[in-house]
């Protein structure tokens, strides 16, 4: 609050002011040093030098993920008291994902401060995101970890983020990769970029579980592509039942995994259960009559011996 204060009265005599004002209607607060905002602005396509360095957001695009992750993580985690750790990623991940990032830089306002030599915003242009990023970055750097919660719970959380809905939307790579591990199932994504067109690159997602494909998926972003792959694989193990007990290598394991997605029947269970008695029986009866020729045999041995 007093370096608010500060701020606020020196702010008359200060070169970038109308800039300090313009973030301060962003963040809610001002910042103390306005050069990490003005470098989180700066896109690689338009990197400068300082110092011999090439100065531009990436850096504070890195740390900002990882503090934005945090914060956003902290938030979920209170709103949510007796939710799973499950729920809890998969809102956390709808929250932060790139796209939804686009939209908050557009929605706050940021977008108007990027440097970039991007004329228009393409389908796989995330530019505004990754600023966004960037100033989470920058605000940790200036103010520390306490204004970065300050700033996505009041300026982003609570105005433009709906939690309720973004806890109910599914994250199908989780949900896939959650079933493999449940099943003991290799799962793997393979990933491949080609082009739509000169200007738009396209990535190529092809889901294998235990080195069978089962799902295709096409996006502008690799998390896009393996998204739809992942729902196709989710399908199929949801309609195929053959294809999911052939999955699962040891027979005896084969039902029991499968009871995990589709519960049987009554007469399937009705069908394993006569197999079983059929062959308890058959077992049992082997076994009374091992037991008759061991006798016979001692008999007739001792007989012999008598003789």
């Amino acid at each position: 609050m007093l370096t608010d204060l500060l701020t606020k009265i020196r702010l008359p005599f200060l070169k970038d002011r109308e800039l300090y004002r313009s973030f301060h209607q962003i963040l809610g607060f001002y910042p103390h040093d306005i050069h990490p905002y003005k470098v989180a602005m700066r896109h690689k396509s338009m990197a400068i030098r300082e110092e011999g360095k090439r100065i531009n957001n990436e850096r504070l695009e890195f740390l900002g993920d990882a503090i934005l992750d945090a914060v956003v993580a902290h938030i979920v985690f209170k709103q949510f008291p007796k939710k799973p750790e499950g729920f809890l990623t998969n809102t956390r991940s709808n929250i932060v994902r790139r796209q939804s990032l686009n939209k908050l830089a557009k929605d706050t306002g940021l977008d108007r401060f990027i440097i970039s030599n991007f004329k228009q915003q393409t389908h796989n242009n995330y530019v505004n995101g990754n600023a966004f990023e960037a100033l989470v970055g920058a605000i940790y750097i200036d103010r520390g970890y306490g204004h970065c919660v300050r700033f996505v719970k009041e300026k982003i959380m609570d105005q433009l983020v709906n939690i309720e809905k973004a806890s109910r939307e599914v994250n199908h790579k989780s949900k896939l990769i959650e079933w493999g591990q449940k099943q003991r199932i290799d799962i793997e994504f393979n990933v491949e970029q080609g082009k739509e067109n000169e200007a738009t690159p396209v990535f190529l997602c092809r889901v294998s579980i235990a080195d069978t494909v089962c799902g295709t998926g096409k996006g502008y972003s690799k998390k896009e592509s393996q998204q739809a792959a992942a729902r196709e694989a989710l399908e199929k193990i949801k309609k195929d039942r053959e294809f999911v007990i052939g999955l699962t290598a040891p027979k005896e394991l084969q039902m029991e995994r499968y009871d995990d997605i589709t519960p049987l029947s009554t007469e399937e269970k009705q069908t394993l259960t006569n197999g079983e008695t059929q062959e308890e029986t058959r077992t049992a009866k082997q076994t009374r009559e091992s037991i008759i020729e061991q006798a016979e045999a001692q008999a007739f041995s001792q007989t012999d011996e008598a003789e």
